[in-house]
C-alpha cells in the first residue's frame, strides 16, 4: 500500500456516492485514475447503472491512463452483460495497478475480476478504505446476500413518540430544515415506501423536491386492497416518477385495472393474516432490482417491518413538541411478550437540525439470536 492510496480511494468513494439512489440494480461505484502524482481521470456509475465508473474515468483519462493506477470502490466486473467487462477496458488502457477495498460478492464477479487483472500482469491491491466502502455498498450487498433491498425506516415524532394529534393533524412536527433533509434522504434511495393509511391521510407526492436529481425514486405503496384514492397526487404525477403498488390477491379487480391503466406497476404479494407478508414483499422488491428502500410510514407498516426484522437503519427525526397520550403513536403494536424479542439498534449518529434532533440507528441482532 502506498502513502496516497487512502487519499485517492476516499476521492473515489466521494465520486461513487453521487450515484447512490440512481444506479440500481447496479452498485454505485467511483473510480479515480492516477498517473504519477496527477489525477488524469475520474468517473462514477451513471444513472440506471451504465456506463460504469471505470469506463467514465478511462474516457476522461485517454492515453494518460497508460502506466497509471485505477482506484475503484468495488472489484471491476469481468463478465459480459449489457456492457463489456471493465477489466478488459482497464487492461486495454494500459493500467498497471488497481486498488480496491474488497471483492464483489456478486457471484458473476466474486474475485474473477481480480484474477483476470493479475493474469494480465496488473498489480491488485485490496483492503483500502474497506469499512467506508462497505457502508456505501450495503444496499447492493444486502440484495445479493438476502434477495431483498436494505431498508431505512424514518419516523418523524414528537418528544413523546407521537406522529400526530388524535384528530390526525401532523403538519408539522419537525421543522423546515429537517423536512428538506428528508428530500435528500429520498434522493439517496432507489425507492420511497409508505402504507395506504399515509396516502389516505396525507395525499403525498413522495418525490424529491428542492434540488435536481437525475432519477426520481420509485414510489411504493403497500396496500392489501388498494384502498386509497385513484385520483390523488400519486396518480397525477406518474409522468414524473414511477409508482409501484404492492397488493394482495383480494384487491378488487376494478382498482387493479384502474391503476394499471394509469401506468402504475402492480406487484402481488401473499397474505400473512390480515396484511401482506413482509418478507415476501421485500423479496419481491429485490427481484425488481431495488437495493435501497426508504420507508416513511405509517405506524402499522413500520411496526410490521420491525416485527419482520427487515429494518436495517432506523432514522428518528424528533421535533421539540409534546402531543400527549391521546396522540397517534409512531408505531403500531409489535405483539411483544419479552424484552429479548424487541428489535434493537445501535446509535450510528446524532445531530441537531434546526430545532429538531436527527438520530440514525443501525440494526442489531435480537438477543434471542445471539
Amino acid at each position: 500500500m502506498r502513502p496516497d492510496d487512502a487519499r485517492h480511494m476516499h476521492r473515489a468513494l466521494e465520486l461513487g456516492r453521487r450515484g447512490i439512489g440512481n444506479t440500481w440494480p447496479n452498485p454505485a461505484v467511483g473510480c479515480v485514475i492516477v498517473n504519477g502524482d496527477v489525477v488524469v481521470g475520474e468517473g462514477w456509475t451513471q444513472p440506471s447503472g451504465r456506463p460504469h465508473a471505470e469506463t467514465e474515468a478511462l474516457e476522461q483519462a485517454g492515453e494518460a491512463a497508460r502506466g497509471g493506477t485505477a482506484y475503484v470502490t468495488l472489484e471491476p466486473c469481468s463478465h459480459h452483460g449489457l456492457t463489456p467487462p471493465c477489466t478488459n477496458a482497464l487492461i486495454a488502457a494500459g493500467i498497471v495497478r488497481v486498488v480496491a477495498p474488497f471483492s464483489d460478492i456478486d457471484p458473476r464477479v466474486s474475485g474473477q475480476g481480480f484474477d483476470h487483472l493479475r493474469a494480465a500482469g496488473v498489480e491488485v491491491v485490496t483492503g483500502v478504505c474497506a469499512d467506508d466502502a462497505a457502508d456505501d455498498h450495503a444496499g447492493f450487498f444486502c440484495r445479493i446476500e438476502t434477495g431483498r433491498p436494505s431498508l431505512t425506516l424514518k419516523l418523524a415524532t414528537s418528544l413523546d413518540g407521537r406522529i400526530a394529534t388524535a384528530s390526525g393533524d401532523s403538519q408539522w412536527i419537525t421543522g423546515a430544515e429537517t423536512r428538506a433533509f428528508v428530500h435528500r434522504l429520498r434522493a439517496t434511495h432507489d425507492a420511497v415506501m409508505v402504507g395506504a393509511g399515509t396516502v389516505r391521510a396525507d395525499d403525498p407526492l413522495l418525490t424529491v423536491r428542492g434540488f435536481d436529481v437525475p432519477r426520481q425514486p420509485v414510489r411504493i405503496v403497500v396496500s392489501r386492497k388498494l384502498d386509497f384514492p385513484v385520483d390523488g397526487n400519486l396518480a397525477r404525477t406518474l409522468d414524473i416518477a414511477p409508482l409501484w403498488l404492492c397488493h394482495a390477491d383480494d384487491a378488487p379487480d376494478d382498482l387493479r385495472e384502474a391503476w394499471t391503466t394509469r401506468g402504475a406497476k402492480l406487484i402481488r404479494v401473499p397474505l400473512q393474516g390480515r396484511q401482506v407478508e413482509i418478507p415476501a414483499l421485500m423479496q419481491a422488491l429485490g427481484a425488481q432490482g431495488l437495493t435501497r428502500v426508504f420507508c416513511e410510514g405509517g405506524g402499522e407498516l413500520a411496526a410490521s417491518l420491525l416485527s419482520a426484522d427487515v429494518v436495517d437503519q432506523l432514522d428518528l427525526h424528533m421535533g421539540g413538541v409534546v402531543i400527549g397520550a391521546e396522540g397517534r403513536p409512531a408505531l403500531g403494536a409489535l405483539g411483544l411478550d419479552r424484552l429479548s424479542e424487541a428489535p434493537r439498534f445501535a446509535l450510528k449518529s446524532v445531530r441537531q437540525s434546526g430545532d429538531d434532533v436527527v438520530q440514525s440507528w443501525m440494526r442489531q441482532r435480537r438477543q434471542s439470536d445471539a
